[in-house]
């Protein structure tokens, strides 16, 4: 699945502390939760507003136990590095949800 939201096969997932406790003390979404959701089957968008910095990508995605999260990450080399993770809005979920 990940091949297919992805230009290359991630090997691993990248973690930057201050985001690790941002995400969990703000939103109380862990590392693993994160995770799922790439596996999961997302739906992906590119993130136009920090596209001249550096290329984000969002993921609308559930979690194993069926919470909605809006995933903001990028890509470092063969890793996903999760930028923000929250729960999604009803905008984000209504997006998630339609087929196309």
């Amino acid at each position: 699945m990940i091949k297919r939201i992805l230009p290359h096969k991630p090997v691993s997932f990248e973690w930057d502390k201050g985001n690790i406790i941002k995400n969990w003390e703000k939103h109380e979404v862990s590392n693993d939760e994160c995770e799922q959701i790439f596996v999961n089957t997302p739906k992906v968008f590119a993130d136009a507003k920090y596209s001249d910095r550096e290329k984000r990508m969002t993921a609308y995605g559930k979690t194993d136990g069926g919470r909605c999260l809006t995933i903001v990450f990028t890509y470092r080399q063969l890793f996903i590095r999760v930028i923000s993770a929250r729960d999604q809005n009803k905008k984000e979920k209504a997006k998630y949800e339609t087929k196309n």
